[in-house]
């Protein structure tokens, strides 16, 4: 059956992801659209560079056709961000993205965007699986592709350029151009390079590129931009002297740092950069909101200037809609995904990576001095992070002794109180804590830990998975 996890639904192509399921799901949509009187405003589709991706925005652009829908396609590769950006701007119901993001290579999937670019809430995906879950086996009605394009149900589009532009307008392009930074971008072969690019060259960065051309095999690795898949990036920045290294993932909606020492900046690290930037910088006021496995350094700075951190479950459409709610200024994940108020409700490495960009123009301080000071006014957290693989067996014992008997180790240090919202979280009176939660796009158990050092993070981790017996 169809699942939607928390970055919409992935499957592994030819086995779960088919022209079959691709069809199904969209027919979910479209019934609901039709259901709710909102048909009439149409509907867009973008798709990735992964394998069929573009194939299957074609599959679902016939559904939708079919169904009395006007369906538009964004008629090139495109950035999810970009996705969300349209939905939002031509005012549309839904949208959708053919895209696995940063899932390996022998997957795709479906990411479904609601009014104003948001990310599916969970009330919303829940509703889509039970209309699937009702059509299944139902004769699903198509138009023929050229037939919807020759007939106007199919369009065409391409709005790449106001996308731009309005990253443009958001940045100070100016003291960027001040500047003749020198950057290097690595789209991991993925869809970033002529936005990022664009906006680069438009504000006099020198920029270089790596991994530029389209491979559905992702060079061999995981489209996912960390210390590991970023060993090019990271050699590029150190031995052409670099200001910063930008890459994103294979849908450009993560975003990845090396910065002017050629050290990868943990999505942690990005994201209270950005926080304390548009704070202490740019005199932004507002709260923040992060998912419970993110640093807790947002809350000291939050604190620091009189704000608030609020912190949701693991998934992006629970960190826009709390920041819809609280109206905060920056929302985000460890995972690398991040949001800025102002512009679409949802994850744009882009965007941050331009805002990025900017804070080294504006202050006149590259990322490591920008890092000391926080550190310097706040205090380090580390973080350690791990990722298992289960069986059945195993998901149901681990979920069991964790969730259901609420069993924890012995830890060195106090427990201020633990959390089961979204796995198990248990807070230290240090100021510490450690997570152990199921992925929900991957059948991974992650767990992960802050400390003030990363010894004692890894020490804390350790403690937590011998306990599962991982």
């Amino acid at each position: 059956m169809i699942h939607f996890g928390t970055g919409g639904w992935r499957a592994v192509i030819g086995d779960g992801f088919t022209k079959a399921n691709v069809q199904l799901l969209t027919l979910a949509l479209a019934r609901k659209m039709l259901d709710e009187g909102r048909a009439d405003k149409g509907f867009v589709i973008g798709y990735d560079r992964r394998f069929l991706s573009e194939e299957a925005a074609g599959w679902a652009a016939e559904v939708m056709a079919g169904q009395g829908i006007l369906c538009r396609i964004i008629h090139r590769e495109s950035p999810t961000p970009l996705i969300m950006y349209t939905v939002a701007a031509y005012g549309l119901p839904y949208g959708m993205a053919i895209t696995a993001s940063h899932n390996p290579a022998v997957y795709n999937g479906i990411k479904v965007f609601m009014e104003g670019g948001r990310d599916a809430d969970e009330t919303l995906t829940a509703a889509f699986e039970g209309y699937i879950r009702e059509l299944e086996g139902e004769p699903v009605e198509t138009v023929p592709y050229e037939e919807g394009l020759a007939a106007g149900s199919i369009q065409l589009i391409d709005p790449m350029n106001d996308y731009i532009d309005s990253i443009l307008k958001m940045v100070d392009a100016e003291a960027i151009r001040s500047r003749g930074l020198h950057v290097v971008l690595d789209p991991m072969y993925g869809v970033s390079k002529t936005a990022l690019q664009t906006i680069l060259l438009t504000t006099r960065c020198d920029v270089e590129v790596i991994h530029e051309r389209r491979d559905t095999l992702f060079g061999g690795r995981l489209p996912a931009p960390n210390l590991k898949t970023l060993a090019g990036l990271t050699n590029y920045v150190e031995e052409h002297g670099c200001d910063i290294g930008i890459a994103t993932d294979g849908d450009a909606d993560r975003l990845g740092v090396i910065d002017d020492k050629a050290e990868f900046l943990h999505p942690n690290k990005i994201l209270v950069l950005l926080y304390y930037y548009l704070m202490r910088y740019r005199g932004w006021r507002g709260a923040a909101v992060r998912n419970l496995a993110t640093t807790h350094l947002l809350d000291r700075i939050a604190e620091d200037f009189g704000e608030t951190c609020y912190e949701v479950p693991v998934g992006f459409k629970y960190v826009s809609a709390k920041m819809v709610e609280t109206g905060a200024i920056i929302g985000g994940e460890s995972s690398g995904g991040l949001t800025v108020r102002g512009h679409i409700q949802g994850k744009d490495g882009i965007y941050a990576a331009a805002l990025l960009v900017e804070a080294i123009a504006k202050t006149g301080r590259r990322l490591s001095a920008l890092w000391d000071e926080i550190t310097q006014k706040y205090g380090a957290a580390e973080m350690a992070e791990h990722d298992f693989h289960f069986s059945s067996a195993e998901r149901t014992r681990i979920f069991k002794l964790l969730m259901e008997d609420k069993q924890l180790p012995e830890f060195p240090c106090e427990i201020a109180k633990v959390s089961y919202m979204d796995g198990c979280k248990v807070y230290f009176k240090n100021g510490g804590w450690v997570i152990a939660r199921f992925s929900g796009t991957e059948p991974l158990l992650r767990v992960f830990c802050e400390m003030d050092t990363m010894e004692n993070a890894e020490k804390f981790a350790k403690i937590l998975t011998e306990f599962l017996s991982l």
